[in-house]
């Protein structure tokens, strides 16, 4: 009763509440069906360094075609005629991002915010972020796969590399947290 009241206080007041999360057990039976089907429909898993690197490919195309058409890598995406937004992934990763944003949206959870600890500065944040951000990125295009790619859809598949490289970025956020913990706390 306590809580209808403050909520009923709060949506006077113009405050809204967020909803509540859906229960982990659940929202990962969903991901299992989701994972399945992707596997099932294209042949493919999932993951989210392939179409964002597609939509890179297309600003490389045209800052420097040139390089795009000596490359073989990239020649395979947007080499000649070629259309590297022309493939399943680049509609799943804008699908993501959207699909992020209405449940955000819907679920009254949108809200700009830099969630940093008491003894570091925005501007810091910012910066780990950005570094983190990068190294993650090099390490998704070395691995040849995000973690999301490598863990759910190379886990799935039970592939030795997939299960390596998750040990080995569990292992190395473990071994790095200790350096950088004095930032959040």
């Amino acid at each position: 009763m306590e809580r209808n009241l403050v909520t009923a206080a709060n949506d006077a007041a113009g405050e809204t509440q967020a909803k509540p999360y859906v229960n982990p057990y659940f929202a990962a039976i969903l991901l299992g069906i989701v994972l399945f089907l992707a596997f099932f429909i294209t042949g493919s898993g999932l993951g989210a360094s392939g179409g964002l690197n597609r939509i890179l490919v297309v600003a490389e195309d045209l800052i420097a075609p040139g390089h795009v058409d000596n490359v073989p890598y990239l020649i395979d995406m947007a080499g000649g005629d070629r259309n590297p937004l022309d493939n399943w992934i680049v509609f799943l990763t804008l699908g993501t991002v959207i699909g992020g944003f209405v449940s955000g949206w819907r679920n009254k959870r949108i809200k700009v915010e830099t969630v940093k600890g008491p003894r570091i500065t925005r501007e810091t944040r910012w910066l780990m972020a950005f570094i983190g951000g990068t190294l993650m990125g090099y390490g998704a295009r070395l691995a040849r796969g995000c973690t999301s790619g490598q863990a759910l859809s190379g886990g799935a598949v039970l592939s030795v590399g997939s299960w390596a490289f998750m040990f080995a970025v569990f292992g190395g956020a473990y071994a790095l947290a200790y350096f950088v913990r004095r930032l959040w706390y």
